[in-house]
């Protein structure tokens, strides 16, 4: 996934307007990553260095990554950057990191078995991997609430759910590719790569904007944290 200076401007306006990442998202993560001092943690997909700043302030050492030139030089302030297309990490000796985390970046890259593969092998024995992701459930494509206009109740289309797929969505002028990965086959492949589920988080709708969908159907899944360790 390569980003070009107008997707970047857009993401950064996207997450300063959106209280939705400073109120749910950035506690989600925390509460994952947990107690950081001095550990080594690798933001893949940094951005414009957001998280890096938050891993710092909770005693963690960050080094970020992104292919997009823009964010990783608005990241630079935050702690070393490397400019990188995920998911190679051959930069990177086997087992030097405590600890991986990729927010809102999973479910846009098409490789997820290289993405297991390759954070398992930069993070040492008992580390961590914490990914934030849209859930499963929102990125079937085709997906989506079915308003019944007689009464305002909400059923929710599942589409192809089992099935892996993708679907490209607006961001901005452009649109970006959504990878779906039921949630099973997520987590087999994480498994398959050395990855131990630890906790694993699903925000409803209700959290993230809930209004969206109107019938008291905040419980549908909306966003997913998982936290990883490597035995």
């Amino acid at each position: 996934m390569t980003w070009g200076d107008d997707l970047a401007g857009w993401w950064v306006e996207e997450v300063d307007s959106d209280p939705v990442y400073r109120e749910t998202v950035v506690p989600m993560i925390l509460e994952l990553v947990g107690e950081a001092g001095g550990a080594r943690w690798i933001d893949l997909g940094c951005g414009e260095g957001r998280i890096m700043a938050e891993l710092t302030r909770v005693g963690a050492r960050p080094v970020g990554c992104d292919a997009s030139p823009a964010l990783a030089g608005l990241a630079r302030d935050k702690g070393p950057v490397v400019l990188g297309q995920l998911p190679a990490l051959g930069w990177l000796r086997s087992g030097s990191l405590d600890g991986a985390i990729a927010i809102l970046v999973l479910e846009h890259l098409g490789d997820a078995e290289g993405f297991f593969a390759e954070t398992a092998r930069v993070v040492r024995a008992a580390g961590a991997l914490v990914v934030v992701a849209n859930h499963p459930v929102f990125t079937t494509p085709g997906s989506g609430p079915i308003v019944d206009v007689t009464d305002g109740e909400v059923l929710w289309r599942w589409g192809p759910y089992l099935d892996a797929g993708s679907s490209e969505e607006p961001a901005g002028e452009r649109s970006l590719t959504f990878h779906h990965r039921p949630l099973g086959d997520l987590l087999t492949t994480a498994s398959r790569h050395g990855w131990g589920l630890e906790r694993l988080i699903e925000i409803g709708v209700d959290r993230v904007g809930g209004d969206e969908l109107p019938g008291g159907q905040g419980q549908i899944p909306r966003l997913i944290g998982i936290r990883w360790n490597r035995g």
